[in-house]
C-alpha cells in the first residue's frame, strides 16, 4: 500500500527522489580508560540517504577477524566489542560510514592501564564524565532524584527545602494551608547536557538546574500555570506553554532565548495566544536546523504555522474539509510530511490522520484509515500510530522517495499512555518500541523489524490520570539517548528501570511519588 493522493504529492515525491544525503556520524564514547580484563564497547551511529554502511579501523588498519579475534563487530558495524581488554588494545578506533554520495568518520580512543597509573584521560573519563552524565533526573513530590541506571544507584537527592542558589528561597516553597512541603512539576527539558529547565505550575515558575553543579541556580517567573516546555536546538531557545488556569482560559506562549547560557535568563512574551498546544519538529543528525513550528487549538479545524526565529504567525492551514480538530502532530524529513492526529468527536469517533506536505503547506489527504497519536522513529523511517480507543498500533514505513507503506497492524491489550524508540543492538538502522499504559501495569515491547510483541509485566499501577492533568502521558517511558540501553518508567510510588538490551526489568527504585517528569542526561 503506497500513498499517491494528489498531483502535488506526486511532484513532491519526484523531487524527494532526487534527494540523497551523505553520511553524518557520531561515536560514543570519544575516549575511555579501562583496566585489563574488563570488557569495552565502542559505539557508532550513522545516518544518511541511502543508509550508509559502516566499517572500523584500529590505528589506521582495517579490523578483520585476521587482525584480532577478540575484536567483535556487532549490529552491522554499529558496535565494536572487546570481551577482555589487554594493553595492546590501546589505540584510536575509527568508525567509517559510507554511502553512494559521501563518507564520514569519527574516532573513539581506548586506553588500557591499571588502576595504579591513572592518566589524565582516565581521570577525566571516570571522575568528570561519569559524575554528572549518564543519569536519569527524576522530578517528584519529594524533590529531584538523580539515578545512575547501570547500578540502580541514587547519586543525589535534592529535597524540596533546598535553596535556589541566587535567591536562597526553597525550591518548592510551602503554600498557605499546606502541612507537608512537597513539589509539583509538569515538564522538563535538557539543554545541551548543561542545564535542565523544569516547570512548577503551582508557583508559576521555571527552575534552572545546573547539571555540573547539580544545583538549582535560578528561578524564573512565567505566565500562570506553565505546563509544557520544548527546547528548540536550532535557535537555542525554550518555548513555554502556560494555561492561565486549569480551564485553559488564558493560554500563552513565552520564549527563553540563549537557553544554553543558563544565567540571568529573561522570559520573552509572544503575541501568539489562544492555543491548546504547539509542535516543533525535533532535530536529528541529518536535519539540524528547524525553521518553523505549529500551534493549534482543539476547537478550530486548523493549525497555525509560526516562524521560530521571529515568533511571528506565517499562515493558517485549514482542515475544514476534513472535520479535523488537531490533537497531536509528528514530522518526518523523508517526504517532508507532517502527520496530524484529529480529535475524536461524537459524530465521527475515529477520524484518520491528515498529512501536510511541508513544501506546499497543503493538506494532501488522510493517511489511509490510520488514526492514533503519531510517533516518528529517530531516523524518520517509521511512523508508529497508537490508537488508545481500538488498542491498535499501526506501523508504516516511509521510503526515501516519500512513499508510505503499512507494514504492521498490531492488536494489543494496552491503553497506550506513551511510547519511545530504542535503537536495536543487533541490526543497524533498526529500532524497538517500548510503550507504557494509562491504566495497566505492563510495558509493551515491539521489535520493529519483525512486529514481534512481548510484555514486561507487573510494573505496579501508574499515576492516576486525574493526578496528572498536564497531558495524556500519565505514565511516561523515558529512553537514555542515542547510544543508551536503559529506559525508565514511573509508577505511583516508585520507578522502574528497564534494560533495553536484554528486554528485562533492571530494578525498582522505591519511595519516589509521582516521578512522572524525567530527563536523561548523557549520550549513553
Amino acid at each position: 500500500m503506497q500513498l499517491y493522493k494528489s498531483p502535488e504529492l506526486a511532484f513532491h515525491q519526484f523531487l524527494f527522489f532526487l534527494l540523497i544525503v551523505p553520511p553524518v556520524i557520531r561515536v560514543y564514547p570519544e575516549s575511555q580508560a579501562q583496566e585489563p580484563g574488563v570488557s569495552a564497547s565502542l559505539k557508532c551511529h550513522a545516518e544518511g540517504i541511502p543508509n550508509p554502511k559502516m566499517s572500523w579501523l584500529k590505528n589506521g588498519m582495517a579490523i578483520t577477524s585476521k587482525l584480532s579475534k577478540q575484536l567483535l563487530i556487532l549490529a552491522n558495524g554499529s558496535e565494536l566489542h572487546i570481551k577482555s581488554v589487554r594493553y595492546e588494545d590501546t589505540g584510536a578506533y575509527t568508525c567509517i560510514a559510507k554511502n553512494e554520495v559521501g563518507v564520514d568518520e569519527d574516532i573513539s580512543s581506548l586506553f588500557i592501564e591499571d588502576s595504579a597509573r591513572k592518566t589524565l584521560a582516565n581521570i577525566l573519563w571516570r571522575e568528570e564524565g561519569l559524575s554528572v552524565g549518564s543519569m536519569f533526573y527524576v522530578f517528584s513530590e519529594d524533590g529531584i532524584t538523580i539515578i545512575q541506571p547501570t547500578d540502580c544507584e541514587i547519586q543525589r537527592h535534592i529535597k524540596p527545602n533546598e535553596k535556589v542558589f541566587t535567591s536562597y528561597a526553597d525550591i518548592c516553597p510551602t503554600l498557605e494551608g499546606e502541612v507537608v512541603q512537597s513539589c509539583l512539576w509538569a515538564s522538563a527539558v535538557n539543554v545541551r547536557d548543561k542545564y535542565i529547565y523544569v516547570t512548577q505550575p503551582k508557583w508559576n515558575k521555571i527552575m534552572i538546574l545546573d547539571i555540573q553543579a547539580q544545583k538549582i541556580i535560578q528561578s524564573l517567573d512565567v505566565d500562570p500555570l506553565p505546563v509544557k516546555l520544548h527546547y528548540d536546538k536550532s535557535h537555542d531557545q525554550i518555548w513555554i506553554l502556560s494555561w492561565g488556569d486549569m480551564k485553559k482560559s488564558h493560554p500563552t506562549l513565552q520564549v527563553i532565548s540563549e537557553a544554553s547560557t543558563g544565567e540571568n535568563q529573561q522570559v520573552i512574551g509572544t503575541h501568539l495566544t489562544g492555543m491548546d498546544d504547539y509542535f516543533i519538529p525535533p532535530t536529528n543528525l541529518i536535519i539540524n536546523h528547524i525553521r518553523f513550528g505549529f500551534i493549534f487549538n482543539k476547537s478550530k479545524a486548523a493549525v497555525h504555522k509560526i516562524d521560530l526565529e521571529t515568533m511571528a504567525h506565517i499562515k493558517t492551514i485549514s482542515f475544514g474539509n476534513y472535520c479535523c480538530l488537531p490533537q497531536a502532530m509528528a514530522y518526518t524529513h523523508l517526504g517532508g510530511y507532517f502527520f496530524v492526529q484529529c480529535k475524536a468527536n461524537m459524530s465521527i469517533p475515529r477520524i484518520p490522520q491528515l498529512i501536510i506536505d511541508s513544501v506546499t503547506d497543503s493538506v494532501i489527504g488522510p493517511n489511509y484509515d490510520v488514526s492514533g497519536i503519531p510517533y516518528i522513529s529517530p531516523d524518520g523511517r517509521y511512523l508508529v500510530s497508537a490508537d488508545e480507543e481500538s488498542r491498535r498500533i499501526k506501523v508504516q514505513a516511509i521510503t526515501v522517495q516519500g512513499k508510505i507503506k503499512l507494514i504492521y497492524d498490531l492488536q494489543t491489550s494496552m491503553h497506550i499512555s506513551h511510547l519511545t524508540f530504542q535503537s536495536s543492538f543487533t541490526e543497524a538502522n533498526q529500532y524497538y518500541i517500548y510503550a507504557s499504559s494509562h491504566l495497566q501495569t505492563d510495558v509493551l515491547f515491539i521489535e520493529l523489524s519483525t512486529g514481534k510483541m512481548d510484555l514486561l509485566k507487573n510494573l505496579k499501577d501508574p499515576i492516576r490520570s486525574k493526578d496528572w492533568p498536564w497531558n495524556s502521558f500519565n505514565r511516561i517511558i523515558q529512553d537514555s539517548g542515542l547510544f543508551g540501553q536503559y529506559l525508565l518508567t514511573p509508577a505511583k510510588n516508585s520507578l522502574f528501570i528497564i534494560n533495553g538490551r536484554q528486554n528485562k526489568l533492571r530494578c525498582e527504585v522505591s519511595g519516589i511519588k509521582k516521578g512522572n517528569t524525567v530527563v536523561w542526561v548523557g549520550e549513553v
